[in-house]
């Protein structure tokens, strides 16, 4: 790469993706590129405190990012996979996914313990529909509550003693050096993680050629398969990053894909959950077995679920 060449990587300004381009940047000098980090302010940061989580609301984290590559102020956007819409962004391409990290939520309590611990009445915080219609349908006794803000803003509440526990990803916490917070890993079939958690994946312009064969280096494949066979699924069940859909894949010894995946919705009555499991047939490429396992929960009535829980949350047709 020509010295005077720059490749300018675009961040929100969250201690969280700060860390997270770091991580991809330091990836990219030690191959030999100069690289400048541009932060970029989102309305998903400036209204952290009033981001609404209902279905339809994806993408507020990400459409900033997404302008400023449009308009060449940026060359390449990393972005936490799991909040960038299934859709194609027109112009946009995503570049590389590099190895995956946690993909499991996790609990962290102010007391030692579990969730399954948790004393009955106790105060569970967290704002995602498909966190909160787990915490239920596990522990209907307990209380769940809104939390807002960075994970630092949120320990910060959990420690003054707002909440006795909160719901987080796992991978955030690793990022930024909080490990040690963790009290359990929440995984299926009991818990179920959101669509492509733990991974990252760095946007560039589709016609961007100098971008892409820098990122190249920084792909890995298994995980970008992984995710893709998952936003497949994800996209078939015409679900946003918001809606209470869950899945998984991972790669068996044969290279063969395996993918994991489940719908909820709460009601007067409870929570219900369906499930599906499908591993990859000979000659089926990735998106295909995605797609395969969707059809799988549609024929258990997931689509009806989702226009209910679309109904509820204000954000579907009545």
């Amino acid at each position: 790469m020509p010295e005077a060449v720059v490749l300018r990587v675009g961040t929100r300004g969250s201690q969280l993706a700060r860390t997270q381009t770091a991580w991809v940047v330091g990836r990219l000098e030690a191959l030999g590129a100069r690289v400048e980090t541009v932060p970029i302010t989102t309305r998903g940061d400036e209204g952290s405190a009033t981001v609404s989580p209902r279905i339809g609301g994806d993408g507020v984290f990400v459409r900033e990012l997404e302008a400023a590559l449009l308009e060449q102020r940026i060359d390449a956007a990393v972005h936490s996979l799991k909040d960038l819409p299934t859709a194609d962004s027109p112009g946009l391409t995503l570049a590389c996914v590099p190895v995956r990290a946690m993909p499991w939520d996790v609990f962290v309590g102010r007391a030692p313990g579990t969730l399954a611990t948790l004393p009955a009445g106790a105060v569970i915080g967290t704002s995602s529909i498909r966190r909160v219609s787990q915490v239920r349908l596990h522990r209907p006794d307990l209380r769940v509550l809104p939390v807002r803000g960075n994970v630092d803003t949120r320990l910060r509440l959990l420690d003054e003693g707002r909440y006795d526990g909160l719901i987080l990803a796992g991978a955030g916490l690793e990022r930024l050096g909080l490990s040690h917070r963790i009290q359990a890993v929440l995984r299926p079939d009991a818990f179920w993680p959101a669509v492509a958690q733990g991974a990252l994946v760095v946007q560039i312009r589709a016609d961007d050629q100098r971008a892409s064969r820098l990122l190249e280096p920084l792909d890995h494949p298994l995980t970008h398969r992984a995710v893709l066979a998952e936003r497949s699924c994800l996209a078939s069940l015409a679900g946003g990053c918001l809606a209470p859909i869950g899945a998984v894949a991972s790669a068996r010894r044969t290279g063969r894909m395996l993918v994991r995946a489940c719908v909820l919705e709460e009601h007067a009555a409870g929570v219900s959950r369906i499930t599906a499991t499908a591993l990859q047939e000979q000659e089926e490429d990735d998106a295909a077995l995605g797609r395969r396992v969707a059809a799988m929960l549609v024929s258990q009535g997931a689509d009806a679920m989702l226009q209910r829980v679309r109904v509820r949350s204000g954000t579907g047709p009545p």
